[in-house]
């Protein structure tokens, strides 16, 4: 956890570099900001005001048309929100939104059983956004939505007989719209989360100094290739040798098992390259940044190898060692951030958040 940490004291203990660069510490917090974080959650609001939009319109018309329109939005909202999921912190890590936008893991299949139960018992609750929003985290996220889109009995949509159904889905569809809004609306804002990291003050609880500003996102990118390996990738691909289980897959049912995996890479190599803070090492280190970068360049093109659900792409020799070698890829990638780069800045990678996970 100690990259940025890294970034800034190099910045600021070595003016050679920063001026040979014309960097400074605040220029690098600004551009992960600005150039990666604010525009990633910018697009994660306007997919879900889509995806709002086209559940609202089969429920108020349903057909086969607009359950696939729906389902698009869906795939599009999932794509957004996979590429801003692993930048946790401020806005998306407070008031237990994180969770009521994707509860996962879920090892004991919380969320499928409290949707079922909702459908069972009709319950109306669930089809106010209000009440549904009070209501447990497991059954109000895009998990919940994937099953009412796309699980069994979804084809229901498509008459009058899944009004209930799809009064569900749109509650679900407009909290999650409510939740993107607001947080591209608290990252945005000047007087908010970014003049915290921007201006770091002894008065505030978190962000004290450029040190704890730096603790908190280095996190992000350091041990962002290990929350797609352990969290993603290796449920379904099985762990030491076990069967691959691709119903353990998040997204397994809308096929957006995969792509939501290739959106998350896509989201930290955004950070790496938008905030340049592997260009605060010295000129003979930055084969380092040269080095994941070819890294992500190989997840996208693995990722691309597989173009089937992930059910289909297991039995599938040349799709299931495409999927092997993303594993080899974060593996590869946490040598490069978490031990190259900081060796190359004076530093160590410190504590992962997801150990003991």
């Amino acid at each position: 956890m100690r990259l940025l940490l890294a970034v800034l004291f190099t910045l600021m203990a070595a003016p050679s570099i920063a001026e040979e660069q014309k960097l400074t510490a605040k220029d690098v917090v600004s551009l992960a900001i600005n150039e990666a974080i604010r525009p990633g959650f910018a697009q994660y609001a306007v997919e879900t005001t889509a995806l709002q939009q086209g559940v609202a319109e089969l429920c108020d018309a349903p057909s086969e048309v607009n359950l696939d329109a729906a389902r698009d939005a869906f795939k599009s909202a999932v794509t957004a929100w996979s590429r801003v999921e692993l930048y946790r912190l401020g806005p998306l890590m407070t008031e237990n939104r994180y969770d009521k936008v994707l509860f996962w893991p879920d090892r004991k299949g919380i969320a499928l059983r409290q949707v079922q139960g909702v459908l069972a018992d009709a319950d109306l609750d669930a089809t106010d956004p209000t009440k549904l929003g009070g209501k447990s985290v497991a059954m109000q996220g895009l998990g919940a939505l994937e099953f009412l889109l796309f699980g069994t009995d979804a084809e229901q949509l498509t008459t009058a007989a899944g009004a209930f159904r799809c009064h569900y889905s749109r509650a679900i569809a407009t909290l999650q719209a409510d939740t993107a809004a607001t947080l591209s609306a608290e990252w945005n804002d000047p007087a908010g989360i970014s003049k915290r990291l921007l201006e770091p003050s002894e008065s505030d609880p978190d962000y004290r100094s450029f040190r704890e500003v730096a603790e908190a996102l280095t996190g992000l990118l350091a041990h962002g290739t290990e929350a797609i390996r352990d969290q993603r990738l290796l449920p379904f691909l099985g762990r030491d040798g076990a069967a691959p289980k691709p119903k353990s897959a998040l997204f397994w049912r809308s096929g957006m098992t995969v792509p939501s995996i290739n959106a998350n890479f896509e989201g930290l190599r955004a950070l790496l390259e938008k905030s340049r803070i592997a260009e605060a090492t010295t000129a003979e280190n930055l084969w380092v940044s040269n080095s994941a970068t070819f890294e992500f360049g190989n997840a996208e093109r693995a990722g691309k190898v597989v173009t089937e659900p992930v059910e289909q792409a297991l039995q599938d020799p040349k799709q299931k060692k495409a999927l092997d070698y993303l594993v080899i890829v974060t593996q590869s990638l946490d040598t490069i951030l978490g031990e190259n780069l900081a060796a190359a800045l004076g530093l160590s990678v410190g504590f992962s958040s997801l150990d003991g996970d």
